[in-house]
């Protein structure tokens, strides 16, 4: 049995009521044996992360909240000389402020930067899945309650089934076995427009088409000229614009390290 949150990225609109509902119920508030309160300024135990793709006016913006992980195999645990990060039987990850020693140890090697140092109270703290509330019978921790799109979820790792196969984590790679699930984190996109310099109107219908890292992508410009290749793998592309009456054009080694805005290109007759 093990707790888990899914968040779906296209569902977030940046509304922030998550890490405020965080802060509603942690600052102030004391949640022993569970917690002690959070400080008001400096500690974000869920965090929501703005992330800002391509240049004006072809951007995109996406919203990802980060808490705790509430690893599998987690790794604050492990170097913790005194015991103090324990994992329940539900997953929940917690700290216990009476045997921490506020080392930092735990901060110094969490992969995710969600184990915050109170100095005040020379702790660790970090997310506790509202594990104050879950044992006093509530369903949900307070920012899953508090999200109005439902873009948060918490639950058995079991309930979601499905749900999870095409969902990502994030540093899956540090093996530590992360329970935070995400669902439609958006890929690096190549934007741009296509006009005729002659007749200066936009070419609409234009076909394009983006070849790297194995796959070929495909895109057609809208009725404003505009054409967005997107959910593309960081790695380098080329890409080819064909419309019918008009030379081919080409862009060669377009990297989508960053999200990549073309710009205005024109098409010769």
């Amino acid at each position: 049995m093990s707790k888990v949150f899914v968040i779906d990225v296209s569902k977030c609109s940046g509304c922030y009521n998550c890490q405020l509902a965080c802060k509603d119920e942690h600052c102030g508030n004391d949640w022993m044996p569970y917690a002690k309160p959070q400080p008001q300024i400096g500690q974000f135990w869920v965090k929501v992360h703005e992330h800002v793709e391509g240049t004006i006016p072809k951007v995109k913006i996406h919203y990802m909240a980060q808490l705790c992980n509430h690893c599998e195999d987690p790794v604050c645990a492990k170097v913790c000389g005194r015991s103090a990060i324990t994992k329940r039987e539900d997953g929940l990850v917690l700290i216990d402020p009476e045997e921490c020693a506020g080392c930092g140890a735990c901060s110094q090697v969490c992969p995710y930067d969600v184990i915050y140092m109170n100095e005040e109270l020379s702790i660790a703290q970090k997310c506790t899945g509202c594990a104050h509330l879950l044992d006093n019978g509530a369903k949900l921790p307070r920012c899953v309650e508090a999200c109005p799109t439902d873009a948060m979820k918490f639950g058995e790792e079991e309930e979601f089934g499905d749900l999870l196969k095409d969902a990502v984590v994030l540093k899956g790679e540090k093996g530590t076995g992360p329970k935070v699930y995400y669902l439609n984190v958006p890929g690096k996109f190549i934007a741009g427009t296509m006009f005729d310099p002659v007749e200066q109107e936009v070419i609409i219908g234009a076909e394009v088409t983006a070849v790297g890292e194995g796959k070929e992508y495909t895109a057609v410009t809208d009725d404003f000229g505009d054409f967005w290749l997107k959910n593309l793998p960081v790695g380098t592309f080329d890409v080819t614009v064909r419309a019918e009456g008009f030379k081919t054009v080409e862009f060669k080694g377009v990297s989508t390290e960053k999200s990549v805005n073309l710009g205005d290109t024109p098409m010769e007759r």
